[in-house]
C-alpha cells in the first residue's frame, strides 16, 4: 500500500494539467520573461480576490515581508511585535529591513493574541505584525482597533491563508479578506501554498498608492525608471511563467479551497483519539487550511507511530525564531515564551493537499485512532 505523504504537488497538478501547460506555453512563445503583461494580469486579478486596490507581485513570500516593512519605514531603532510561533521567514523581514522583533504569545487558535499585544508596546514600537497562520484568520477587529488606537502601522502575514477572512460586524457583513485590515499585506506562492506557483513568487496588497509605488521600485533594484535607480533596491519580481501559472491557480481557487475545507471537516469528525487535540475554529473567522495542524503531548512518539503506519507528516514548527541560532543575538531566552515553546513540542501537521482521496483521509484518520 502506497505511503500517504503530508503534501503532494503533482495531484494538484495533474487536475488542471492541460490549462498549465497551455500557459506555460504562451509564455515560452511569447518572448518575454520578466515584469510583461502577465504580471501584470495577475497582479489585477489577484488585488481583485484579496479585495485591495494595489497587488505587487515579488520573488518570494520573505521578499513580500521584507519590501513591506521597507515600505512603511520600519528600519533600524524601530519595534515589530509579532508573534512567537510563526515560521522564522516572518521575522526575517523584520530584521533585513532593519527593524527589531518583539516576540508576543498566541492564542489558542495560533495567531497573535490580542491581549498580549498592548503588553509589549513601548515608545519604539512602529508596528504589528500579524500572521494568519495555518490559513485561519486571526481575531482581527480587536488587533485592528489597538494598532489604530496606539497608532501602529499594521503588517499582514497572509502567506498560509489566501482566501480566509474575518468578518468584522458577525455574520455576512463586514467580511474582509486577510491583507486588508491594515496597511500592507504578504503573501507566499511557495509550491505547497493553497495558491502556489511551480518555484518561487510572493505578492504585497495594498490600498495605499504610497506604499504600491515603494514596493515596486524596491523590488527593482529601487527603479521606477530604467537605470535610474533612487535607491539601494533589490531583485525580487515576479517573473513571467509563474504569473501566468499563477493565473491558472487563481481561476480554481474556490475549489480547491472547498476540498481542503472538506478534508478538514472530515478529519474533524473521523478522529477520536483523545491523546489528540484537533485544531479549534475561530468564530468569525475563516479557515483555508492551509495545514490540518492537531497536537499531541507525546507528538514525537505518534509521528513515529504515523510513519510506521504508512502516513507522513511534518512539524510547523520545531524551533520558536526566538530559539533559533539566528536569532540568539536578541537574548529572548527560554522559558521567556512558554505557550510558543509547548506549542513547539506538540503541534504535528497531517496530509493535507489538493487532490488527497476519500481513502487517503479515512486511513489518516484510523491510523491517529490507532495510537495508544
Amino acid at each position: 500500500m502506497e505511503n500517504i505523504m503530508t503534501n503532494r504537488l503533482d495531484r494538484g497538478f495533474i487536475k488542471y494539467q492541460k490549462e498549465f501547460e497551455d500557459a506555460a506555453i504562451r509564455v515560452l512563445r511569447s518572448g518575454y520573461y520578466i515584469l510583461g503583461k502577465e504580471v501584470e494580469e495577475f497582479e489585477e486579478s489577484f488585488a481583485s480576490f484579496a479585495g485591495t486596490k494595489y497587488c505587487v507581485g515579488t520573488g518570494n513570500g520573505l521578499d513580500a515581508i521584507t519590501l513591506a516593512c521597507r515600505a512603511i519605514g520600519i528600519g533600524k531603532g524601530d519595534e515589530v511585535i509579532v508573534q512567537g510561533n510563526t515560521f522564522i521567514a516572518s521575522v526575517m523581514g523584520i530584521t533585513i529591513a532593519g527593524g527589531t522583533p518583539v516576540f508576543a504569545e498566541p492564542d489558542e487558535y495560533f495567531a497573535l493574541d490580542p491581549d498580549e499585544i498592548e503588553k509589549k508596546i513601548t515608545d519604539k514600537t512602529k508596528a504589528v505584525m500579524v500572521v494568519h497562520l495555518y490559513g485561519q484568520t486571526a481575531q482581527m477587529d480587536k488587533i485592528s482597533e489597538i494598532c489604530k488606537r496606539h497608532g501602529l502601522k499594521l503588517i499582514e502575514d497572509c502567506a498560509q491563508a489566501h482566501g480566509a477572512g474575518f468578518y468584522m460586524e458577525g455574520g455576512d457583513k463586514g467580511f474582509k479578506g486577510v491583507g486588508t485590515f491594515g496597511d500592507i499585506g504578504c503573501f507566499s506562492f511557495y509550491p505547497s501554498k493553497n495558491i502556489g506557483a511551480f518555484g518561487d513568487g510572493g505578492a504585497v496588497i495594498t490600498d495605499s498608492e504610497e506604499y504600491r509605488d515603494r514596493v515596486r521600485q524596491l523590488r527593482n533594484y529601487g527603479s521606477s525608471v530604467r537605470y535610474h535607480n533612487e535607491e539601494v533596491g533589490i531583485n525580487s519580481r515576479l517573473d513571467e511563467m509563474q504569473a501566468a501559472l499563477l493565473k491558472v491557480r487563481l481561476e480554481h481557487e474556490e475549489e480547491c479551497r472547498l476540498e481542503r475545507q472538506q478534508v478538514a471537516a472530515f478529519y474533524d469528525s473521523a478522529i477520536k483519539n483523545p491523546l489528540i487535540t484537533l485544531p479549534k475554529r475561530r468564530k468569525d473567522a475563516t479557515h483555508v487550511f492551509h495545514q490540518y495542524v492537531i497536537r499531541c503531548e507525546r507528538r514525537d512518539e505518534l509521528a513515529d507511530f504515523l510513519k510506521g503506519k504508512g502516513v507522513g507528516t511534518i512539524i510547523h514548527y520545531p524551533i520558536p525564531p526566538h530559539l533559533s541560532k539566528a536569532y540568539e543575538y536578541l537574548g529572548v531566552k527560554k522559558g521567556s515564551l512558554p505557550f510558543t515553546e509547548r506549542l513547539a513540542t506538540e503541534v504535528l501537521s497531517i496530509p493535507m493537499y489538493t487532490g488527497i482521496t476519500n481513502e487517503e483521509v479515512r486511513r489518516v484518520a484510523d491510523a491517529l485512532n490507532a495510537f495508544k
